[in-house]
Order: structure tokens, then C-alpha cells, then sequence
């Protein structure tokens, strides 16, 4: 390891090297995590389990793409599930004075 003299730094450098062991920690700190949760991994699979159940993490579930609901009058490509923002399109047509349900697929 070489020597460094701290006195003879400005405190820019010293800052700088200030900086330099933070990152340098953390990089060591996260290779060491990884490191010990793919033997852990290992380990469970090995045991005909994922990591995961045995540490008690909820597995999220991916939904079902949402079934379309509604369609434009005029563009049959153009449809929407009903769920989050309404479409520009949809809010267009019920200005127009168009029921949601004459818009429904």
C-alpha cells in the first residue's frame, strides 16, 4: 500500500480522497453482499427452495394484461381497460355527448 503523507494534501485532495474510500468501501461492501446472497441462494435451491420463501419476502405475482373494455367509434385499434387514465380519445367522445356504455366492446 503506498504511503501517504496527509499533511503535505490540500483540502481538495484530502476531500477528494475523502470520497475515493467512501466509494471504495461501499464497492467492497456490495461485492461482499452479493457474494454471501448467491451462496444463500445457492443453499436454498439446493434445498428445493428459493431464497426468498425462507427469508419470508413476499414473491410479487405479475398480473393478467388488463382486457380491453371500451373501443374508439371509428378506430377499432384503438381501445382501453377501463383501469388507470382515461384516454384522450375516450374523454373526447363522452364531450360528444357519447354514453361509456355505447362505447363498451
Amino acid at each position: 500500500m503506498a504511503d501517504i503523507t496527509f499533511n503535505d494534501l490540500s483540502l481538495k485532495e484530502l476531500k477528494q480522497l475523502e470520497k475515493d474510500v467512501g466509494k471504495a468501501i461501499a464497492n467492497f461492501e456490495d461485492r461482499q453482499k452479493s457474494e454471501a446472497r448467491a451462496k444463500l441462494e445457492e443453499q436454498a435451491r439446493a434445498m428445493g427452495f428459493s431464497l426468498a420463501e425462507l427469508v419470508g419476502l413476499e414473491v410479487k405475482k405479475q398480473r393478467a394484461p388488463a382486457v380491453a373494455k371500451y373501443q374508439h367509434p371509428e378506430n377499432s385499434e384503438l381501445t382501453w381497460s377501463g383501469r388507470g387514465r382515461k384516454p384522450k380519445w375516450f374523454i373526447e367522445a363522452l364531450a360528444n355527448v357519447t354514453s361509456a356504455d355505447s362505447l363498451a366492446i
